[in-house]
């Protein structure tokens, strides 16, 4: 499925980590916080950011609607939640 966000919103994708303790315990899923960094899966009519698909962000922790696309997660936020883009 082909999901093209309208306006100034993005299609992302979030970047989960595994959580360890020091002691090397693995933390289960819902002792986890909110993921907050995702990849842009693709962009809508973005007028004043330069992201593009590809590019990596960090996000708003509780911004945006979920979605599946193709039985996987993704978030439609706005732009304006898009806090940082991720230089490597």
């Amino acid at each position: 499925m082909n999901v093209k966000p309208l306006g100034n919103r993005l299609l992302i994708k979030t970047i989960v980590e595994e959580k360890k303790t020091e002691g090397g315990i693995v933390l289960p899923d819902s002792a986890k916080e909110k993921p907050q960094t995702a990849l842009v899966v693709e962009v809508g009519n973005l007028e004043d950011l330069d992201l593009k698909a590809g590019d990596k962000v960090i996000f708003s922790k509780y911004a945006g609607s979920e979605i599946k696309v193709d039985g996987e997660d993704h978030i439609i936020i706005d732009a304006d939640d898009v806090l940082a883009k991720v230089e490597d």
